[in-house]
Parts: C-alpha cells; structure tokens; sequence
C-alpha cells in the first residue's frame, strides 16, 4: 500500500516544470516589463503570455508625452523596459506573444467624399465584360462611402486597397479622370 509522502510532492513538482527550465510553469524568478508612461496597447509577462492591442488608431500624430516620464530601469535577470508607450503590444517570457494590428483610420475630408461621388458616377459608362473588376471596386466603393457616412473616417486598409485598385489599372476605372482624383485625395490624406 501506498501512502502520499515527499516522493510523490517532488514527482507533481517535476511534472510542473518546465521542459527546459527548473522553474514550475507560469512561475519565474527574473525578468518582467516596468513601463513609466504607458496610454494605449497591451503588455503581457510570462510563460506563454500574450499580449494583443487591436485598438483603432488615429491617423494623426500620437500624443506629446506628459513632462517627467522616468526612464526605463533595467528589470533585474532580463526583461523588458520602456520608457513611454502609446500603443503597441510588449510581451516577455517563454513562448511568449505580441500582436499589435490597429486599424488605423483617418478623418474623411472633402476632397475625398467629393472624388468617391464623381467616381461612382463614372462607373455605368464603362463597358463591362467578365473578369473587368469593376463589380469589386464597386462593392469596395460601397464600403467605404458606407463606412465614411456611419463615422466620418476611413481606414488606412480600405484607402489603399481603393489606391491599389485605380493606380495599378486593375481595373477599366482607372483611366477615369475621378479615378485619379480619388488616387490624389487618398495620397493626400496617408502622406
């Protein structure tokens, strides 16, 4: 008959460790992230952390940061240390990830809303014939005006799949004169 003793707390012990490491998992005695100024993104610490920021971004410039940040201290046994951050995803540790995928989006100006209603103006004088793209820019026109009148802006993808569209001549559109005055107004507003 068995009894439970010290032999079987040192054999769950062992089963908690990790493979390559003498540390029980989700446990660690050195590294970390120390972040003086921190106003947007994620950060996440350990054995498999994740850390994942998806948070729609302005297309502007970020925030000036406020007076006095302290510098980032090195964190004792390795680690990650940061000053300031205003997005963005930090992760540390053994298998750990990091995913920063904002959706960038800009305020729809005028010149833009103005170039997209001439386009699809344009659009039903063009010949059509199968394989022309014409039925993609359209729904991708559809998206973006739709998106445009729900909130004001656009986002940084959807202007250039539109940009690729009408530049490249994937399309019969591109030749149109409004094709390029949504080409003009998107460069515009991305830089």
């Amino acid at each position: 008959m068995h009894t439970a003793g010290e032999d079987d707390f040192d054999d769950d012990f062992e089963d908690d460790l990790d493979e390559d490491s003498t540390e029980p998992r989700g446990q660690s005695t050195s590294g970390g992230i120390t972040i003086g100024f921190m106003s947007g993104g994620a950060a996440a610490q350990g054995r498999g952390a994740r850390a994942e920021s998806r948070a729609p971004s302005p297309g502007a410039a970020p925030p000036a940061f406020p007076e006095g940040i302290p510098t980032a201290a090195p964190v004792p046994g390795g680690g990650i240390g940061i000053g300031a951050m205003t997005g963005g995803a930090v992760a540390q540790g053994a298998e750990a990830q990091a995913l920063h995928d904002p959706t960038q989006l800009f305020t729809a100006t005028p010149e833009l809303m103005r170039s997209l209603r001439d386009l699809r103006a344009q659009l039903p004088l063009l010949a059509r014939h199968e394989g022309d793209g014409l039925d993609e820019l359209e729904s991708g026109l559809d998206e973006t005006e739709e998106e445009i009148v729900q909130t004001q802006q656009v986002q940084r993808g959807r202007l250039q799949w539109l940009r690729e569209r009408l530049e490249v001549g994937a399309t019969a559109a591109a030749g149109l004169a409004s094709a390029a005055a949504v080409t003009q107004a998107i460069a515009t507003l991305l830089g």
